[in-house]
């Protein structure tokens, strides 16, 4: 299993009152791509652009197809363009992936809710992995889960990120995601304004 869907397993078991953001989601699924490809080799970070290496081959299918979509000209592209391309509808398209794989099945109701139907992970090996994962707050699946609400914050006492890589994308993760929700409250601003217009006084 990839930390993309570990992470999307622990968002589905997380039982968080309120369900993780797609939007959110998708940008910390992007950043756990790019953190595995980063490791096998795949990628080097220079200052925040991504340079590509030699395509690592993988077993999973989603972190084959992020490799395959790294810019290999020049100009390459920093960490925040990668997680806004690759981001875009990615918890949609894990979902559709873990489903097809019998890691997702259909729920009759329940609070979380990715897409429009309702899914829960099914007991596999795949999911004692990545609670397992979860449970020894393994650095890296800790951090990216954090910074979409999952969990508490890591404490001073715990391992940190060792990888100056892995710490410069969960920064940039964080920064999207912020980014993210200042343009949903943007929004609401201003649809309450349009509305309070048509209201009249």
């Amino acid at each position: 299993m990839t930390t993309a869907r570990d992470l999307f397993i622990i968002a589905m078991d997380s039982g968080q009152e309120h369900a993780v953001g797609q939007g959110d989601l998708s940008l910390a699924l992007a950043g756990a791509e790019l953190i595995d490809l980063l490791g096998a080799g795949g990628l080097t970070l220079e200052a925040d652009v991504l340079v590509p290496g030699v395509a690592p081959a993988s077993d999973d299918r989603l972190l084959g197809e992020a490799g395959a979509r790294i810019v290999r000209q020049t100009p390459y592209e920093s960490v925040e363009d990668w997680l806004w391309r690759r981001g875009t509808n990615l918890a949609a398209t894990y979902q559709t992936a873990l489903e097809a794989d019998g890691e997702l099945t259909p729920k009759a109701a329940g609070r979380l809710s990715f897409g429009a139907r309702r899914v829960e992970a099914v007991d596999t090996p795949a999911r004692h992995a990545a609670v397992e994962r979860w449970e020894r707050r393994e650095p890296v699946l800790t951090a990216l889960a954090s910074v979409v609400g999952i969990g508490a914050e890591p404490s001073d006492e715990e391992p940190g990120l060792d990888d100056d890589a892995a710490t410069a994308v969960v920064a940039a993760v964080h920064d999207a995601v912020m980014e993210l929700e200042a343009v949903r409250q943007r929004r609401t601003i201003e649809n309450a304004a349009f509305a309070n217009l048509w209201r009249g006084p």
